[in-house]
């Protein structure tokens, strides 16, 4: 089954009703299909792109998933939280609101919600809150140092009803005697993560490459970025997190990385593949996770 989802929508820049229905409606068109990525993203977006001031986002985050679970039951929408105020009070508009319902019937009530998370007490609230987990740039090694603590604490207070706890995570995968060689393909996209998605001194991902133990590099890459020095910020990428965070090498070297993902707790893989046919590589990988 081939499923749709949103990888990400942010919770800033569209109501939690407009999510619950952009999620309904792709949900029906897929015939069961889609799951809905959500995140936080950060600051610099908000209210740089947006304009919205970036407010207690942990907050917003959670009344975002309860008010989209309401509405894909059907009930009419009365809401009373720290961010959001369903329907809006008098004093705040013309009075006229009513709690509303979506009018459509759902094709389920129950669409899974993902969220993509890095902090502490963010993690802490995905396990506890969402169906799965959309880490960024996994060092499958690490991830109990990181975010071990928070996904227990999560987890001690998940509802049963959710079920399973799923995390996602991967990266780039090429299988071959020759594969190493596509490790430096990831260099782009974590230089720009690591040194330019946010300003110094508010940089989730620049945060999570100290806590990797590489808080020199990350250092340096985000300084070079930041100058316009995008080849010396990919040049300072720690070599270590280039290649444990994907997977690219020989079948034995790839089927080693994937044990490690699986004994850090990752449940589904989501992966790029390159050097090579997209689905052979994916059917390849398959068959070796089959045998992890």
């Amino acid at each position: 089954t081939v499923g749709l989802g949103s990888g990400i929508l942010n919770t800033y820049s569209r109501t939690p009703a407009a999510l619950a229905q952009t999620a309904a409606s792709l949900d029906s068109l897929s015939g069961g299909r889609f799951t809905l990525g959500l995140g936080a993203s950060g600051p610099q977006v908000i209210e740089g792109f947006h304009g919205i001031p970036y407010s207690m986002p942990l907050t917003r985050l959670r009344e975002v998933m309860e008010i989209c679970r309401m509405a894909w039951k059907r009930e009419p929408l009365t809401y009373n939280g720290k961010v959001f105020d369903l329907p809006l009070p008098a004093e705040r508009g013309t009075g006229l609101g009513k709690p509303l319902k979506i009018i459509n019937h759902m094709l389920r009530d129950d669409i899974p919600i993902y969220i993509a998370s890095l902090g502490a007490n963010s993690v802490e609230e995905t396990a506890a809150s969402a169906n799965g987990w959309l880490p960024f740039m996994v060092f499958p090694e690490r991830m109990d140092t990181v975010w071990g603590d928070s996904v227990r604490a999560g987890m001690e207070r998940r509802d049963p009803e959710l079920g399973d706890f799923d995390v996602v995570a991967g990266g780039l995968v090429a299988i071959g005697d020759d594969a190493e060689k596509y490790r430096d393909m990831a260099r782009p996209m974590a230089a720009l993560y690591i040194g330019g998605m946010g300003a110094k001194g508010k940089n989730f991902y620049n945060d999570l490459c100290c806590q990797y133990g590489f808080p020199d590099e990350a250092s340096a890459v985000q300084e070079a970025y930041l100058d316009g020095r995008r080849d010396e910020a990919m040049a300072a990428l720690p070599e270590e997190l280039i290649e444990k965070s994907n997977m690219c090498g020989d079948e034995a070297y790839v089927k080693d990385r994937l044990a490690a993902y699986k004994e850090a707790g990752v449940t589904s893989l989501n992966v790029t593949p390159i050097g090579g046919d997209p689905a052979a590589v994916l059917g390849r990988l398959r068959e070796l996770a089959e045998d992890v």
